[in-house]
């Protein structure tokens, strides 16, 4: 059965008028009472973000987390993503275990390279290392979540002689995801090492990504692992309402100011609605619209790319706590129970 979530980034609001951004400890007691209702609805999974900038609330997805852990019962919780490239993998496994022990085994790390680059000069890494940071940390992560007493040796951190990582989660092992944007190479080493894999899709037309799928799939069974844990998911920008022109309507001009100010950085010409319209359209990549609508798009997906996790991005452009909350609703209310009904 495929597991239905939530991501966010902890996206600010900023007012079209004035540049004002808003506080963010508003929006991270706002986060906490969204996860609250999410796990009352029946939210699968809740993936948080990170990021380092003014314009988003988060800069450690574990501290958001373990504060979820006290207000929920059965949501899972996890990073969405962590940037593994600038991060101690020891300190992250000992963090997301801690939250793994509050929550009584409902944490999970989803691994990346992030999509944003201010996290290397922050803790004092170098850009062009951007590739084997990754693979190395990674390399490291795994150690140590597959044992106790860790013996390694790297070319970016110091080694590890017969150290011993503690606390250990509640099974000792945590669930880890690899979060991919579309690179082939990434691909492969998560089939390679036989780790679940969640595709970004956040622009353009899904189907795109179908010999991706593929890729993976070959590169998971040639490595012989074990296709009953065969996991894989898609990360979506999403939001819901009762009625699909008025909630896209309502969404559209916090959409497209926030992927303006990511266009900025990146030098991607202004957003235009006609990119709005095509996403929500049955070849593209937004779920933005009414529940029989998104239950039919998550539908496609599914048999499309053969789901096992659809996660739904509706934090982008950060839209009013009250609207935030009424997406919640229907999606645990209404669009989860049947998408899985669907399923059965």
């Amino acid at each position: 059965m495929m597991e239905l979530g939530i991501g966010m980034f902890g996206d600010l609001q900023i007012d079209s008028q004035t540049g004002n951004i808003q506080p963010a400890k508003q929006r991270l007691q706002e986060i906490i009472e969204e996860i609250k209702l999410m796990d009352e609805v029946g939210v699968d999974f809740f993936g948080m973000g990170e990021h380092h900038r003014a314009d988003y609330a988060v800069a450690a997805p574990e501290i958001v987390l373990a504060a979820a852990a006290t207000v929920t019962n059965r949501i899972k919780l996890g990073s969405a993503v962590s940037v593994l490239s600038s991060s101690d993998p020891v300190k992250l496994y000992q963090d997301f275990a801690t939250v793994d022990l509050i929550s009584n085994g409902r944490a999970e790390i989803m691994a990346g390279r992030g999509s944003f680059i201010e996290s290397f000069p922050l803790f004092g890494y170098d850009l062009k290392d951007y590739s084997s940071l990754f693979e190395e940390k990674l390399d490291l992560l795994l150690r140590i979540n597959n044992s106790q007493t860790v013996n390694w040796t790297g070319k970016h951190r110091a080694s590890l002689i017969n150290q011993t990582i503690y606390p250990r989660a509640v099974n000792d092992k945590l669930p880890i995801w690899i979060a991919v944007g579309g690179t082939t190479e990434s691909v492969i080493r998560a089939g390679r090492l036989g780790l679940p894999v969640m595709f970004a899709i956040i622009g353009g037309s899904p189907i795109n990504f179908k010999p991706l799928f593929e890729v993976y799939e070959q590169a998971y069974k040639d490595n012989g692992h074990d296709m009953s844990k065969y996991q894989v998911g898609v990360h979506m920008h999403s939001f819901f309402g009762e009625n699909s022109k008025e909630i896209a309507d309502w969404y559209y001009p916090y959409y497209s100011a926030q992927m303006n100010r990511i266009g900025a950085f990146r030098g991607w010409p202004p957003y235009q609605r006609t990119q709005y319209d095509y996403g929500r359209s049955n070849h593209g990549h937004l779920i933005v619209g009414d529940v029989n609508e998104s239950v039919d798009k998550i539908l496609q997906l599914h048999e499309t790319f053969g789901l096992t996790r659809f996660s739904a991005h509706t934090d982008l452009g950060s839209p009013d706590h009250s609207k935030m909350m009424k997406a919640i609703e229907l999606y645990g209310n209404q669009i989860i129970p049947k998408v899985k009904d669907a399923l059965k």
